[in-house]
């Protein structure tokens, strides 16, 4: 996985700057930053508006005593939107609009949802054993019953 973000990190800025070239041959280059800008201040005004949602839904998620999920899911993906939509860029302007946008949220947060049951279906829960902190140390009787002893070193 840490590979996967290495190359993105490497892929994403040379696919952003063959977008912008193309797109500024087609319509020039003044209007090519100028549409860049709107898409920035669009993407901000959306993202101020739609977390300001997430965060409203989350509190009254926790008020009411309901189990977030859907409301933190939004929210992370307004977040990583967000991030995205700040990125100068055509190419990351199209992904943080599909992860901000209210009508094609519930597809990203379904897609998430798929992706991470998957992750955590392959993670093999941890065992405890006597010495860990925290692990049990003895079996305990199932009943009330003090059943005495007596402590024998053998080494003694």
């Amino acid at each position: 996985m840490p590979w996967l973000i290495g190359l993105a990190l490497l892929v994403v800025p040379i696919v952003e700057i063959f977008v912008i070239i193309q797109v500024g041959q087609v319509i020039g280059g003044w209007p090519t930053v100028a549409l860049l800008i709107a898409e920035s201040a669009l993407g901000a005004w959306l993202v101020k508006r739609e977390g300001r949602r997430a965060w409203n839904a989350l509190q009254t998620a926790l008020e009411t005593g309901k189990l977030p999920g859907r409301e933190l899911t939004d929210g992370a993906l307004v977040l990583i939107g967000g991030t995205l939509l700040l990125t100068p860029g055509f190419v990351t302007d199209i992904f943080g609009f599909f992860f901000v946008l209210p009508f094609t949220r519930p597809l990203a947060r379904r897609l998430v949802t798929r992706f991470v049951s998957s992750r955590a279906a392959t993670l093999t829960p941890p065992t405890f054993t006597p010495f860990m902190p925290g692990g049990p140390t003895q079996p305990r009787p199932s009943s009330g019953d003090v059943i005495q002893g007596e402590v024998v070193d053998p080494d003694k």
